[in-house]
């Protein structure tokens, strides 16, 4: 994965934050940065249209200091992802992302997603062209089988006709995708977890990379998969409580542990508010938005996160809100 930062004598994908529409932005990538130094980071999932006929160069733009950091497109032409491929290659993307996992009842031209599931020896071609133009890793995403088909060897027969195309890397959320009758959000809840089918398949594909997904919450659930397989992706729960990531780098890279509080990510955040304004206007609300797990469970923490999404407050600077967010009614600071 090009020279970037890494952890010595660990996968890139041991652990990683994933990618989340609407939500891991660039913003929220600098946010998770902040707390730890060696996990992935995924964009949110990009399409392949978004890139070839919008502004590329704004899609695109992350800050250097997120590396690692993969881009996840979505589409299901391999020479539209091949073009895609080559634009996050040039723009310094450490990895590429086939996004197979997402569902979707779109099946035309431009599908993407979990439906693609349907479709081994396309996504096969996909990730050929894309493996054929680019150097950095091309990897896919994907559930453990789609609707009522829970056999494990539609999982095994996806991952190896994909694998005979290049892809070294598989990040498996280990739950069906049913692709009628379930919103995005109940898919993500409703069909069940079963871990078992990626622990197979990494025993049974010992030569490939797996990454599990799905329903994972804390480092204890983190280090049992990690005994399986060889990577875990994190969703909601490291946007919701981002806190949690600050011991990843001391206890899963064996990083010397950091003295990191609340309040130094939150005055890092405030002067990369007042560089992304000066940068290209970006509202300092835009960045914000993200942080306001960032003292979940700790006293004052409501008050804290009404000052910081309080819109009435936006023409003020950032420094200016964070002192207010800081400061209670009776001007006693919050406690760390």
């Amino acid at each position: 994965m090009n020279d970037k930062p890494s952890s010595p004598g660990h996968s890139p994908w041991r652990l990683s934050v994933a990618p989340m529409m609407g939500w891991t932005d660039r913003h929220c990538r600098y946010l998770h940065r902040q707390l730890t130094r060696h996990t992935l980071l995924y964009t949110e999932m990009l399409t392949t249209g978004a890139l070839i006929h919008g502004n590329a160069a704004q899609h695109l733009r992350f800050n250097e200091e997120e590396h690692l950091v993969a881009l996840q497109l979505g589409g299901s032409e391999p020479a539209d992802l091949a073009r895609c491929a080559v634009l996050g290659e040039q723009r310094g993307y450490d990895e590429i992302n086939l996004n197979c996992g997402c569902p979707s009842e779109r099946v035309l031209r431009g599908a993407f997603g979990a439906c693609l599931m349907n479709e081994a020896p396309l996504v096969a071609d996909c990730v050929k062209a894309m493996v054929d133009v680019v150097d950095i890793p091309v990897t896919v995403k994907h559930r453990i089988g789609i609707d009522k088909i829970e056999s494990y060897d539609f999982a095994a027969d996806f991952v190896g006709t994909v694998a005979e195309a290049g892809c070294k890397v598989f990040i498996v959320h280990a739950r069906n995708a049913w692709l009628k009758g379930l919103s995005p959000k109940e898919n993500r809840e409703i069909p069940p977890l079963r871990y078992d089918i990626v622990y197979r398949l990494k025993r049974e594909f010992p030569h490939l990379t797996f990454s599990i997904n799905g329903g994972i919450k804390t480092n204890a659930e983190i280090a049992e998969h990690l005994r399986h397989v060889d990577g875990v992706m994190i969703g909601r729960e490291a946007y919701h409580h981002p806190w949690l990531m600050v011991d990843w780098d001391a206890e899963f890279y064996g990083d010397t542990p950091r003295e990191l509080t609340r309040e130094a990510v939150e005055e890092a955040m405030v002067a990369y508010m007042e560089r992304a304004h000066g940068e290209d206007g970006v509202g300092w609300y835009s960045v914000a938005s993200h942080m306001l797990g960032l003292r979940n469970g700790l006293k004052g923490a409501r008050r804290w996160r009404q000052v910081w999404s309080d819109h009435h407050l936006k023409p003020e600077p950032p420094r200016a809100v964070w002192q207010r967010a800081n400061t209670r009614p009776d001007h006693e600071t919050l406690a760390a």
